[in-house]
């Protein structure tokens, strides 16, 4: 499901979102700042997780299973 929102944008990053449109970078201006947010939630969701384990430290029973993830799993933006 989706829902259509109305958001205020300076000028200079509604040109730069009609740029990356016009040069095919993004499918549409909705698509590029879809896009920024799910990052921007990835990247928050990452500093949570380095929060926690800086309070709590390192599980010792995952760090086998964290070294096989950073050589085999894949990341996508």
């Amino acid at each position: 499901m989706t829902t259509q929102i109305a958001v205020r944008l300076p000028d200079e990053m509604v040109r730069f979102l009609d740029r990356s449109v016009a040069s095919g970078r993004a499918s549409s201006r909705a698509a590029l700042v879809a896009a920024a947010l799910e990052r921007e939630m990835r990247r928050q969701a990452a500093q949570r997780d380095a929060e926690i384990l800086e309070e709590h430290g390192a599980a010792d029973d995952l760090d086998e299973l964290v070294s096989w993830s950073v050589a085999h799993a894949a990341v996508e933006d």
